[in-house]
């Protein structure tokens, strides 16, 4: 795993543009990775993506099975927010961090850093993911509540929302466990979601409405 790493880090050290040659060796390392644990996965929806266009997607945040489920799903190069304490973790923290934004999310500084980072991410034809219940969701509720971050960014880029529900994750390695169980996720991606007009309601009502489209897919679906 330390040879995918490396893999993974030159190209992206040797020009700005290696993030594509740099996903191709992330999917490999995800795709072993999960096929050792016994992880498989269903994708549906696939056909809202259009691969030359950006998106914002936002997903159900259940299990640290996030890192291999995203690179395996979504079938673009993307960047994540990620938090902040684990740029500490050796190796993983110095290879992650060149496809990540780590973030304080108790620090407003952080946030507003990157935030900024993203949109330079966005504004460049790079899509972006984002847990927008802002950690871990370990409660039996559905979702959390949403932090408007990420509908922000959208009406500002006017780059889409795109709804991605993972069904399954937390059923594999349960809560407070890092014990895996050999199972299946699946990911459904929904149609994009087009940012309304900037107003001073805009952003909350976006939110709203992204956080009930997200409910009802993970409520259809589990």
């Amino acid at each position: 795993m330390l040879l995918f790493g490396l893999f993974i880090v030159i190209p992206l050290i040797l020009s700005s543009k290696g993030g594509k040659i740099s996903f191709i060796f992330i999917r490999l390392w995800a795709g072993i990775w999960s096929f050792l644990s016994g992880i498989r996965y269903e994708i549906h929806g696939k056909e809202n993506i259009e691969l030359s266009k950006p998106y914002i997607y936002i997903f159900n945040h259940r299990s640290f099975l996030d890192a291999p489920i995203i690179p395996l799903s979504i079938p673009q190069e993307v960047r994540a927010i990620g938090k902040k304490e684990l740029s500490k973790i050796p190796i993983f923290g110095a290879v992650v961090g060149k496809l990540a934004i780590w973030v304080d999310r108790s620090n407003p500084e952080s946030r507003r850093e990157s935030l900024e980072k993203l949109m330079k991410i966005l504004n460049s034809g790079i899509s972006v993911v984002v847990a927008p219940e802002g950690t871990r969701n370990d409660t039996g509720e559905t979702l959390l509540p949403f932090q408007k971050g990420a509908f922000r960014l959208s009406i500002e880029t006017r780059i889409p929302i795109l709804p991605m529900a993972v069904i399954g994750a937390d059923k594999i390695m349960k809560r407070g466990s890092f014990l895996l169980c050999p199972g299946k996720v699946r990911i459904y991606f929904s149609s994009p979601m087009k940012p309304p007009l900037a107003s001073e309601t805009a952003i909350s009502e976006f939110a709203e409405k992204g956080r009930s489209r997200l409910e009802a897919m993970i409520l259809t679906h589990e």
